[in-house]
Protein backbone atom coordinates (compact mmCIF):
# COMPACT_ATOMS: atom_id res chain seq x y z
CA UNK A 1 0.00 0.00 0.00
CA UNK A 2 2.99 2.30 0.47
CA UNK A 3 2.03 3.12 4.07
CA UNK A 4 -1.23 3.43 5.90
CA UNK A 5 -3.53 1.79 8.39
CA UNK A 6 -4.99 -1.71 8.20
CA UNK A 7 -7.23 -3.95 10.27
CA UNK A 8 -6.73 -7.63 9.47
CA UNK A 9 -7.83 -10.94 10.88
CA UNK A 10 -6.43 -14.31 9.93
CA UNK A 11 -4.58 -12.89 6.94
CA UNK A 12 -7.71 -11.19 5.58
CA UNK A 13 -7.83 -7.38 5.35
CA UNK A 14 -11.06 -6.11 6.92
CA UNK A 15 -10.46 -2.38 6.34
CA UNK A 16 -7.66 -0.14 5.15
CA UNK A 17 -6.72 3.49 4.66
CA UNK A 18 -3.71 4.02 2.38
CA UNK A 19 -1.45 6.88 3.51
CA UNK A 20 0.85 6.99 0.54
CA UNK A 21 2.56 10.30 1.35
CA UNK A 22 5.29 9.36 3.80
CA UNK A 23 2.95 6.89 5.48
CA UNK A 24 1.28 9.88 7.16
CA UNK A 25 -0.93 11.59 4.61
CA UNK A 26 -3.39 10.58 1.90
CA UNK A 27 -4.00 11.91 -1.60
CA UNK A 28 -7.69 11.04 -1.16
CA UNK A 29 -10.33 13.74 -0.61
CA UNK A 30 -11.22 14.33 3.04
CA UNK A 31 -14.64 12.69 2.70
CA UNK A 32 -13.12 9.50 1.30
CA UNK A 33 -10.41 9.31 3.96
CA UNK A 34 -12.96 10.00 6.70
CA UNK A 35 -15.06 7.06 5.47
CA UNK A 36 -11.99 4.81 5.42
CA UNK A 37 -11.06 5.80 9.00
CA UNK A 38 -14.62 5.08 10.18
CA UNK A 39 -14.47 1.67 8.51
CA UNK A 40 -11.14 0.98 10.24
CA UNK A 41 -12.61 1.85 13.62
CA UNK A 42 -15.65 -0.38 13.01
CA UNK A 43 -13.42 -3.25 11.94
CA UNK A 44 -11.23 -2.85 15.04
CA UNK A 45 -14.37 -2.77 17.20
CA UNK A 46 -15.63 -5.95 15.53
CA UNK A 47 -12.42 -7.64 16.71
CA UNK A 48 -13.01 -6.55 20.31
CA UNK A 49 -11.18 -3.23 20.48
CA UNK A 50 -12.91 -1.01 23.05
CA UNK A 51 -10.56 1.97 22.78
CA UNK A 52 -12.26 5.03 21.29
CA UNK A 53 -10.26 6.26 18.30
CA UNK A 54 -7.68 3.44 18.36
CA UNK A 55 -5.79 4.72 15.33
CA UNK A 56 -5.45 8.20 16.80
CA UNK A 57 -4.00 6.63 19.94
CA UNK A 58 -1.52 4.66 17.84
CA UNK A 59 -0.56 7.79 15.92
CA UNK A 60 0.28 9.65 19.11
CA UNK A 61 2.25 6.72 20.50
CA UNK A 62 4.44 6.75 17.41
CA UNK A 63 5.23 10.48 17.69
CA UNK A 64 7.07 10.78 21.04
CA UNK A 65 8.27 14.30 20.27
CA UNK A 66 5.22 16.15 21.64
CA UNK A 67 4.38 17.08 24.42
CA UNK A 68 7.23 17.17 26.99
CA UNK A 69 6.11 13.94 28.63
CA UNK A 70 5.03 11.17 26.31
CA UNK A 71 3.63 7.72 26.96
CA UNK A 72 5.39 5.31 24.63
CA UNK A 73 5.71 1.56 24.23
CA UNK A 74 8.80 1.86 26.45
CA UNK A 75 7.08 3.75 29.26
CA UNK A 76 6.82 7.41 30.22
CA UNK A 77 9.50 9.47 28.46
CA UNK A 78 10.73 13.04 28.95
CA UNK A 79 11.23 13.91 25.28
CA UNK A 80 13.26 17.03 26.06
CA UNK A 81 16.12 14.84 27.33
CA UNK A 82 15.01 11.53 25.74
CA UNK A 83 15.02 9.65 29.05
CA UNK A 84 12.50 7.40 30.76
CA UNK A 85 10.67 8.91 33.74
CA UNK A 86 10.12 6.71 36.78
CA UNK A 87 6.45 6.12 37.52
CA UNK A 88 7.01 5.75 41.26
CA UNK A 89 9.31 7.75 43.53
Amino acid sequence: MGGGLVVAEGGKILAKAPLEIGGLMSKEPLESLSTQIKMLSRAAESLGCTLPGPFMALSFLSLPVIPELKLTDRGLVDVRIFAQVPLFV
